[in-house]
């Protein structure tokens, strides 16, 4: 039993040759621009995406597509599956004991040298072993390392999910506003529809009495005709947003769900603490995987280093042996075999320098997408920091576009029932107040849109995992 026992004593002692692993400097400016002064709310990487979107009939979405969406679903597998792997890796760092039991019958023929004769007989052999088949001592750390680097690629697994879920509720949350904006814009289309046919009967009736031409009756023929086609478009667009949405949450929409907000009821948090040090990034889940990627290539390098040394393997086994059953445990029948075996590469044609050189190939790979995936960062905070910068103020200048052309239009239609000017100018307040709402529509969904893209970029909406979603149904 001791020389059992001499594997796992050489597999404690048993020394790395991993290099020590340096992150780069962060490759990105040490504050965002834009940022302002630094905020004392909790970080946007503890936020809860309940918190983020109180919208009720949208936290029911997002807890239905953190349940059904099939790509949240598939990167959770891969999760398990490299979890797997990791365990099959790590279990080749114990030794295996394999439990034997043979049985042998065979007939033998032999020649009799006095008589010249042949003779035979029938021999049987039995016998049960415990037995340690090949067991690699780790002498110089290959095993451990490429232990080390499946449990790295484990956990970057389970970062690349979660940065998975972080986008599929940034996505839920895109679609349902893109479906509200298509859902909102057709209700305009069909309002404004309903204002211009009405304004075509008044100038039809004008016309029947002779205060108006034929031409003032052709536009507002036009603009009525223009006004459907574009309540066709927004009808069309509406069925996409939801066929979108529909695909996200992975599942039917019930029919129960509470009503919508409209977009200028939302209340969605557009303005969310951005005031923090870019070394925030460093949380997101996607760095956070290019970094154990990082690590598991820095051990990689450690398995080929140990490549070039020794390796010593063990087989042994004890047990007991007999040509009968009746005396298969009796103290005489025990027999044991140890066979030690040391390899040592001698000449392998430069593949062991090769892979090397791949290892080390690959860990400057792993680095660059490292800083590449921060680098990538930087920049959407940015961006998303610029929109909510600007965005609140041009809403509210949108907002007096569409109160200024309101006022117009209706001096407009004042101005043409007494006949102090033509069609033309009415036709044009008309459509320049068309125009002012639907932008209207448009930037405030655009807002959302940029307030999603920050609390994304700054790696939002972790503790709302799929364990919490319940309370949202």
């Amino acid at each position: 039993m001791r020389l059992l026992l001499l594997p796992l004593v050489l597999c404690l002692s048993a020394c790395s040759l991993i290099p020590e692993l340096v992150k780069p400097a962060s490759p990105v400016p040490p504050k965002f621009p834009d940022a302002g002064l630094a905020s004392t709310h909790a970080p946007v990487a503890d936020l809860d995406w309940h918190s983020m979107f109180v919208d009720k009939r949208l936290q029911h979405l997002i807890g239905l597509a953190v349940k059904n969406n099939r790509d949240l679903r598939m990167a959770a597998l891969n999760v398990d599956a490299v979890r797997v792997q990791y365990g099959i890796q790590n279990a080749s760092r114990l030794p295996e004991f394999d439990a034997t039991g043979t049985a042998v019958r065979q007939r033998t023929t032999a020649i009799v040298e006095s008589s010249q004769t042949t003779s035979t007989a029938v021999q049987e052999q039995y016998g049960v072993s415990l037995g340690l088949n090949a067991f690699e001592v780790d002498l110089f750390g290959r095993v451990r390392s490429l232990s080390r680097a499946a449990f790295a690629r484990y956990l970057a697994s389970d970062h690349g999910r979660r940065a998975t879920q972080i986008t599929l509720i940034g996505a839920v949350a895109d679609a349902y506003f893109a479906e509200r904006l298509a859902q909102e814009q057709q209700e305009l289309a069909e309002r404004t529809l309903a204002d211009w046919s009405r304004s075509l009967e008044l100038v039809r009736m004008l016309k029947e009495a002779k205060q108006n031409s034929g031409l003032d009756v052709a536009q507002a023929e036009g603009q009525v005709e223009s006004a459907k086609a574009d309540v066709e478009a927004r009808v069309r667009m509406v069925k996409q947003a939801r066929n979108a949405l529909h695909v996200l949450v992975g599942t039917e929409i019930q029919e129960d769900l509470p009503a919508p907000l409209p977009l200028g009821d939302q209340a969605v948090m557009t303005q969310l603490p951005a005031g923090l040090p870019s070394d925030l990034l460093l949380r997101r889940p996607d760095i956070l995987q290019a970094e154990q990627n990082l690590t598991a290539a820095n051990a990689d390098i450690g398995a080929a280093r140990a490549a070039f040394f020794p390796r010593l393997s063990l087989t042994t086994s004890v047990g007991y042996a007999s040509p009968n059953t009746s005396s298969l445990f009796d103290a005489g029948s025990r027999v044991w075999t140890f066979a030690p075996q040391l390899t040592l590469p001698i000449f392998q044609g430069g593949k062991l320098r090769a892979e090397l050189r791949l290892a080390e190939v690959r860990k400057s790979s792993a680095v660059v997408e490292y800083e590449k995936a921060i680098q990538t960062a930087f920049r959407e905070v940015a961006d998303a920091l610029a929109g909510q910068e600007t965005y609140g103020r041009q809403v509210e200048a949108q907002t007096r576009v569409v109160t200024l052309a309101q006022r117009r239009t209706e001096l407009s239609a004042l101005r043409y029932r007494a006949g102090l000017e033509g069609r033309l100018e009415l036709l044009d307040s008309q459509r320049q107040l068309y125009a002012a709402r639907q932008a209207l529509l448009d930037l405030r969904r655009n807002a959302f849109a940029n307030a999603i893209a920050l609390y994304k970029a700054l790696g939002g909406g972790l503790v709302g995992d799929a364990s919490e979603v319940s309370h949202a149904q």
